[in-house]
């Protein structure tokens, strides 16, 4: 789950029978990215904009992620707000390669609020780039619930380098 380049979305609704619901929590401008936004960010041509959701299989909330934008490319390609992104980019059948750039185990009370589990939760973060050029630089956050359907997985800090 962790460094497939299929959908997670898609792995979501497979392991779970269940359609994702995304449940927008923001979709904004941010001129100001974070410190603790990806590097990969900069790679990509302002204004930004940045969208945040939950991804949820039935009564199952699995995913937080977000991602950031051009806001142009974003216009373009993220028309229904409330489809998963890897939808919204397929539509076409047109080609896309992804670029898994770091893996990290992060906590933080509104984590462990939204998921009704403790923390660390492993995280990952990834670029969309369509034709040699960065579409979009995502972040996903997973659900320690995932472990019912793919076994046991250590939350232990990892000394990984992509």
């Amino acid at each position: 789950m962790l460094l497939g380049d299929g959908s997670p979305t898609r792995h979501l609704r497979l392991l779970t029978g269940h359609d994702v619901q995304v449940q927008l929590i923001s979709m904004e401008p941010d001129p100001l990215p974070t410190d603790s936004a990806p590097l990969e960010i900069s790679e990509l041509t302002p204004p930004l904009l940045r969208r945040q959701v939950w991804l949820t299989c039935g009564p199952h909330t699995l995913a937080w992620a977000e991602s950031w934008w051009n806001q142009e490319a974003a216009e373009l390609h993220l028309k229904n707000r409330h489809q998963p992104i890897w939808r919204s980019l397929t539509q076409g059948r047109s080609e896309l390669f992804r670029e898994v750039d770091g893996l990290a185990l992060v906590e933080g009370d509104w984590l462990e609020e939204g998921f009704g589990q403790k923390g660390p939760f492993w995280s990952r973060h990834y670029r969309f780039f369509r034709q040699e050029q960065e579409l979009t630089v995502i972040r996903e956050v997973f659900s320690p619930m995932l472990e019912m359907w793919l076994g046991p997985a250590p939350r232990q800090a990892l000394d990984i380098n992509l």
